[in-house]
């Protein structure tokens, strides 16, 4: 078989201003191979410098949101001569970088969790904005029962969830059900099993509806101000306020609730 025989390792569909992404290795259960983490690098590039965009929806092919890795990938370069170490740290450098354009990119990006997320699919379900499960939906970091604790999924889950609940999945390794990630901060909310996908674009939808000038810098401002200490993430908001309030977006919106009429967004 040709090598473009194959099918795309990410499909990406837009309408409404939200583009879907989807994890396309259902066969693989959609493990984070090179060529998916540069498919996503690319697309999230993409999408960044695409105005039209005001909301991401990620979501994955087939019965499993992302088994994280590809550790067939990764175990194949043990033959190389330094072991494989060159490629791992290059193969760590590619997936953090993709999660952290996740999280700086202007738009929100909303995870839709069917079936399991572990390892770095559940870093990438924590590096999400917001997320959405269907009940049946389970995640876990695994990585401790096979000698490989789960050091860069720490990195999201330690953002996104209390450390003591970070810590427990990381040390344990068990499968967390959705409802218990949604106590435990991973996801927003639980909806009936197959119906993540729909309820993912409904929230897209809403968020696609604001401002997007103001969902921009919010989002950034949110990042930013959490990686600061109480005085500085204050002085720093205060600053994005006074900015946010001189945009024509802010004077239309409000004067729209005055006037007790739906505002027309200008994107500035």
């Amino acid at each position: 078989m040709t090598a473009h025989a194959f099918p795309p390792p990410l499909l990406r569909s837009d309408r409404d201003g939200v583009a879907e992404l989807v994890l396309n290795r259902p066969g693989a259960r959609n493990a984070l191979s090179e060529a998916l983490l540069d498919a996503l690098a690319a697309e999230l590039d993409a999408i960044a410098a695409d105005r039209s965009v005001r909301a991401v929806v990620l979501t994955g092919a087939g019965p499993v949101f992302s088994a994280g890795h590809d550790l067939k990938e990764m175990s194949a370069r043990r033959a190389d001569g330094d072991r494989g170490r060159a490629y791992f740290a290059d193969i760590m450098a590619r997936c953090s970088a993709v999660m952290t354009r996740i999280v700086r990119l202007p738009q929100p990006v909303i995870a839709a969790v069917e079936g399991v997320a572990t390892a770095a699919g559940c870093q990438l379900v924590a590096s999400c904005d917001l997320a959405v499960a269907g009940a049946e939906a389970r995640f876990s970091t695994p990585g401790v029962h096979i000698g490989l604790f789960c050091s860069t999924p720490m990195v999201a889950l330690s953002r996104s969830l209390a450390r003591k609940h970070a810590m427990e999945m990381l040390l344990l390794g068990e499968m967390v059900p959705a409802a218990d990630a949604a106590r435990m901060g991973l996801v927003n909310r639980v909806v009936p099993a197959g119906s993540a996908s729909a309820e993912a674009h409904r929230l897209a939808a809403i968020v696609a509806s604001k401002s997007p000038h103001t969902v921009r810098i919010g989002k950034r401002a949110f990042h930013e101000q959490a990686e600061m200490g109480l005085d500085a993430a204050y002085a720093h908001a205060s600053a994005v306020m006074v900015e946010n309030m001189l945009a024509r977006d802010a004077a239309e919106g409000i004067g729209a609730f005055m006037e007790k009429r739906e505002p027309s967004w200008v994107g500035a």
